[in-house]
């Protein structure tokens, strides 16, 4: 269950960006060039501003026409905003971003961009319950069939892709299912069919995880988790990979590929290049839909990735030992962590996940539903609330609360059976997480001093009131 690498270590061989500096180094470095240039200022500024002045009317024009680059309009760019999108472009290894006023804000956008009415998307079915619901009931409205399957199998995308196909889509870390899928696989039957990927990589964050090095071709992430990691700021992101061949599916991507009606035809990819879905997605989705992120949740945020690589070790180190803690409880009856031996994608999530295996597990009690929810309410130090990637442990139940907007079948395909607990390990002292979970544990089974010692159940399974279906073990 060990890897050597810190959290947003690169292996060696792989490029370095910004000028070779490592992960750590750009998580407080990149996108800021240097001092502000008008006060000496060292901390990125907070440009507070709805509007810039035009040198003349001709730079005005161009900047309308996309003939020039500059800052128009902070409802879609902001300098504040510019210097988080190119940090977070940098340490996801891509050529371009765009920040959102939340993580679902930057699917909306994608969607926007890549499909349209008639055009389907391929998902994995093991996905955050608001993707699920927005891709099955909004995507839906707006004529974008949503197509949900095996989250791990790469044969059962292929079989789902047909020429109306936009896009494909995962999670790095199922969420809640905690499967890592087999990115590149999943990839190249993608690419097979001239079909870009879209991946989630927000339970894994750029510390652990670069999908983009494995075949995707965007990324998509909630920066209110851990990217930012304190759970006081609400923001999403968009990342281009620069690798897609938009401008050979003029027809298929009309937004980046032909000739945009808004541009008096400018076709994105040729005039912008690898950085065409991102231009595309701020000037035909962020700017029209007003959801961009705002000046000051983008300067908070950077604050937070400063530290990203810090926080993400000690993430990774307690999860484990609450994993293993809980594994060997008397009355937990399952627990799920990619990090344990016995978890259904452990080869999987050592191969992907470089420097740990996250900060999410999910577990089931012995009293099943009511237990579960006991167990939620009983908590001191861990907090009953819906988030994640907060520097506080969270805890919460999710067939209740995330994915209660989906049927019980829909439920158990996305990996959520009505025991599950999912637990957010964040970066308190691990004595005292784990005397809080034994306490509560204690209060919603009556199971008395907590653990049944080592060899109590198999580190990793899953009960079968877990296992919705057979890419779902033990959901989040």
């Amino acid at each position: 269950m060990t890897d050597h690498r810190t959290p947003g270590s690169e292996p060696a061989g792989r490029p370095r960006p910004d000028g070779g500096r490592g992960f750590g180094t750009r998580c407080v470095h990149a996108g800021q060039a240097g001092p502000d240039p008008a006060t000496g200022a060292r901390a990125p500024p907070i440009y507070q501003t709805t509007s810039y002045v035009f040198e003349d009317a001709d730079h005005a024009a161009d900047l309308y026409a996309l003939e020039a680059e500059g800052d128009v309009y902070s409802r879609f760019d902001n300098p504040t905003v510019a210097t988080l999108e190119r940090r977070l472009a940098s340490l996801e290894g891509g050529t371009a971003a765009v920040a959102t006023g939340s993580g679902m804000a930057a699917l909306d956008a994608a969607t926007s961009i890549l499909a349209g009415a008639g055009d389907n998307v391929v998902s994995a079915s093991s996905i955050y319950g608001g993707t699920h619901t927005y891709l099955a009931t909004m995507a839906e409205r707006r004529g974008v069939e949503a197509r949900f399957v095996d989250t791990l199998d790469p044969d059962a995308y292929a079989a789902a892709i047909d020429d109306e196909t936009a896009y494909v889509h995962c999670e790095t870390i199922g969420n809640p299912s905690l499967v890592v899928p087999d990115l590149e696989g999943i990839a190249a039957v993608a690419h097979e069919r001239d079909v870009p990927l879209l991946v989630d990589n927000t339970f894994a964050t750029p510390a652990l995880c670069r999908p983009l090095d494995h075949g995707a071709d965007l990324v998509w992430e909630s920066t209110t988790k851990w990217l930012h990691g304190s759970g006081t700021t609400v923001g999403g992101v968009l990342v281009d990979g620069g690798s897609f061949p938009w401008a050979d599916h003029p027809e298929k991507f009309p937004e980046l590929g032909g000739e945009s009606p808004a541009f008096e035809g400018t076709s994105f990819a040729e005039r912008f290049g690898d950085r065409a879905f991102a231009v595309a997605a701020r000037h035909r989705a962020v700017r029209t839909l007003g959801d961009g992120q705002k000046p000051f949740d983008a300067w908070t945020t950077l604050q937070g990735t400063e530290t990203l690589a810090l926080r993400m070790e000690r993430h990774c180190e307690n999860a484990a030992t609450v994993a293993a803690f809980l594994a060997d409880h008397e009355a937990v009856a399952w627990v799920t962590y990619p990090g344990l031996e016995g978890h259904e994608t452990h080869e999987t999530a050592a191969e992907y996940l470089e420097g740990g295996f996250g900060g999410m597990l999910t577990f089931g009690l012995t009293g099943g539903y009511d237990a579960a929810v006991r167990v939620c309410e009983a908590t001191d130090l861990a907090q009953f609330l819906a988030n994640v990637g907060d520097a506080k442990t969270l805890v919460t139940h999710p067939a209740s609360t995330t994915h209660a907007q989906l049927s019980e079948a829909e439920q158990r395909a996305s990996g959520v059976s009505p025991d599950l607990v999912r637990l957010s390990v964040g970066i308190e002292d691990p004595d005292d997480i784990l005397a809080d979970l034994a306490a509560a544990i204690d209060a919603a089974t009556g199971a008395g001093a907590g653990g049944a010692g080592p060899g109590s159940k198999d580190n990793g399974e899953t009960g079968d009131d877990a296992a919705g279906t057979s890419d779902t073990r033990g959901a989040d």
